[in-house]
């Protein structure tokens, strides 16, 4: 079975080695086998088959039949991924509870100062830029909560710069009245966005890595742009709270 090397290099980055990856790509292809028909069409000398084969069962890519001969039943790939997935949580949640317990007193007892990158933008030119450099540099997820006020500061982006990867996933949220907003769905290549009736500030996060915040109610009081962790994790938590509570459209 033939597979890009892309999917070879993720194969490896979860954990499994050229044997196991030459072993699952057989059974995926041949379905249930034995050991010695795995050893027999795959690459991997004989004496290290069941070495491979027990360290695919523990890492939840195969299942052993109970009957005699044994036989290796792959597991589904997306389950295999998923059971890894809930592993990596476990970890961590682990780490971060020896890395809170043992570590951040540390750091707190020092009272050490911290200087995170942020900017206040003040200026019509200067908030443009920085947000089609956001808009520019998004690879995977766009969170855009738009206040009434945030229109036509939208509106004033260069079409040109919104051709978005189709990885891109766009949550579009807006406050005021749909019928004002539906320029969006093809500005920003959605087919439905949430609204609400009212929104104090807005702002854009991009990729889990920055946001730029616009802080006022009718107006944008204050701009600012930051990629600090807590913060921008703190906005996708805020944003991930008002859209569960807005309505579709």
């Amino acid at each position: 079975m033939s597979i890009s090397e892309k999917t070879r290099t993720i194969m490896k980055e979860t954990g499994l080695n050229a044997y196991e990856i030459e072993a699952i790509l057989i059974l995926l292809t041949n379905g249930q086998m034995t050991a010695m028909e795995i050893s027999q069409r795959a690459p991997i000398p004989y004496s290290k088959i069941y070495e491979v084969l027990n360290s695919l069962k523990e890492k939840g890519w195969l299942k052993i039949s109970e009957s005699r001969p044994f036989k290796y039943i792959p597991v589904p790939p997306i389950e295999a991924i998923l059971a890894i997935k809930l592993r990596l949580d476990d970890k961590y949640q682990n780490w971060k509870t020896a890395i809170s317990d043992d570590l951040q007193p540390l750091y707190e007892k020092q009272q050490l100062v911290e200087h995170p990158e942020m900017l206040i933008l003040r200026g019509q030119e200067a908030v443009m830029t920085k947000l089609e450099e956001i808009l520019k540099k998004a690879t995977k997820e766009l969170m855009i909560a738009a206040p009434i006020f945030a229109r036509n500061i939208i509106s004033s982006i260069d079409p040109l710069i919104l051709n978005f990867q189709k990885s891109v996933n766009v949550k579009l949220m807006v406050a005021g009245k749909a019928p004002d907003w539906l320029f969006l769905k093809k500005f920003f290549g959605v087919n439905t966005f949430r609204i609400r009736n009212h929104m104090f500030g807005g702002g854009i996060i991009a990729d889990e890595k920055e946001a730029m915040l616009f802080l006022g109610e009718d107006k944008p009081s204050l701009v600012v742009w930051s990629d600090h962790i807590g913060l921008v994790g703190f906005a996708r938590e805020y944003f991930q709270f008002l859209w569960d509570s807005s309505k579709i459209t």
